[in-house]
């Protein structure tokens, strides 16, 4: 592309960054006011006219500047939330649900409003931010899930945005975090199992690529270490149930199986039980042996308690969190940030504790 092409594209750029609805007036040969009304969808203007007006629009590139239309303030009382979940996590997300109810409680009480846009990926992700911070599009935003080599934080930073993460620590100058303090949970956990008699135990963990998936797993090779055990194995799952569910079934079917099962979530753990009670159910009907489910099933530990581990048979043993309120904590360090306070980042918060249910307590080896 030679000098003159690239000058006619900045050109082309610069042009966009400056459409204001006198433009849009201009080409529809109408008053300004009639645009904005057609804009905000304001009585006043027809709706043919309406549709003539976000037409042009968005032949001419036209975005709205949202700090411009939050009542003369600078800020856009807006707070953005763009985490990567499938389809499928989305569906079955319950931590998630809770904690954005807690931020949004908090964020209310500011008459600020929670903007959710969840991405298929860490490449929309960013491009989400990238789209907020051209348009000012909300005053900050909140981070979970930090990976290895996170490319968000830096990005972020570049783009002017302020922000939070929910999880941590995170190395970074700027970036403060809040995570739920989960160091002495797995030790819980295990010695809980091992008085049970359980030395043979599995963790089947999420994502290997998470900061907060791996903090655990070195957790439990420590803990498993210090106890002794006979023996210990970690897979990953990627979340996904039936990934869970068979490599369930294999360990169970293998010589000297795991007596026990700790499961990153509760999605996790229900979808290995019904595998676990299925090939139980059909095993003592093969045999004859007619004992009564759930003879002879091992424990079953989820890092996340829910409703499911509640109503599930047998009821889970699990992992309690205040999600709501680690949200809104969550969303208050946040406004604290915008507003310029000077506040303490990367601190650990909310001690969970071992909800202890007939998953651990009915079968004592």
């Amino acid at each position: 592309m030679d000098s003159d092409s690239n000058c006619c594209c900045e050109h082309s750029k610069q042009k966009q960054l400056r459409i204001s609805l006198k433009d849009i007036a201009s080409e529809l040969g109408i008053s300004q006011t009639a645009v904005s009304f057609a804009i905000n969808d304001k009585p006043g203007v027809s709706a043919e006219t309406k549709k003539k007006v976000n037409e042009a629009a968005m032949k001419l590139g036209w975005r709205p500047v949202y700090a411009a239309q939050a009542l003369g303030s600078s800020r856009t009382m807006t707070i953005g939330f763009a985490p990567t979940r499938s389809y499928d996590e989305l569906k079955d997300e319950s931590f998630m649900l809770h904690f954005m109810a807690g931020a949004q409680a908090s964020l209310s009480k500011r008459r600020y409003g929670l903007l959710y846009q969840p991405c298929s990926s860490m490449k929309e992700e960013l491009a989400t931010y990238e789209d907020w911070a051209s348009r000012k599009r909300v005053d900050g935003v909140i981070l979970v899930n930090l990976q290895d080599n996170d490319p968000r934080p830096a990005r972020l930073k570049e783009l002017g945005l302020f922000a939070v993460l929910a999880g941590g620590p995170v190395d970074s100058d700027w970036l403060l975090s809040l995570s739920i303090d989960d160091s002495q949970v797995m030790g819980c956990i295990l010695d809980n199992l091992l008085e049970s008699g359980h030395k043979r135990i599995a963790y089947i963990s999420g994502d290997s690529s998470l900061m907060y998936s791996k903090y655990r797993q070195k957790s439990f090779q420590m803990f498993a270490a210090e106890k002794n055990l006979d023996k210990i194995c970690v897979e990953y799952t990627g979340f996904k149930p039936e990934n869970a569910a068979r490599i369930t079934m294999d360990l169970l079917t293998q010589e000297d199986p795991p007596t026990a099962f700790i499961y990153e979530t509760e999605i996790l753990a229900i979808a290995s039980l019904k595998a676990m009670t299925e090939y139980l159910i059909k095993r003592d009907y093969e045999e004859n042996t007619h004992r009564y489910y759930p003879y002879k099933l091992p424990a079953i530990v989820s890092f996340e308690d829910s409703f499911i581990c509640e109503s599930s048979y047998p009821s889970i043993t699990s992992v309690q969190r205040d999600a709501s309120e680690y949200g809104s904590k969550v969303a208050n360090l946040l406004l604290k940030v915008i507003d310029g306070e000077n506040v303490k980042g990367d601190r650990k918060i909310l001690t969970p504790r071992l909800v202890l249910r007939d998953s651990t307590l009915l079968y004592k080896r």
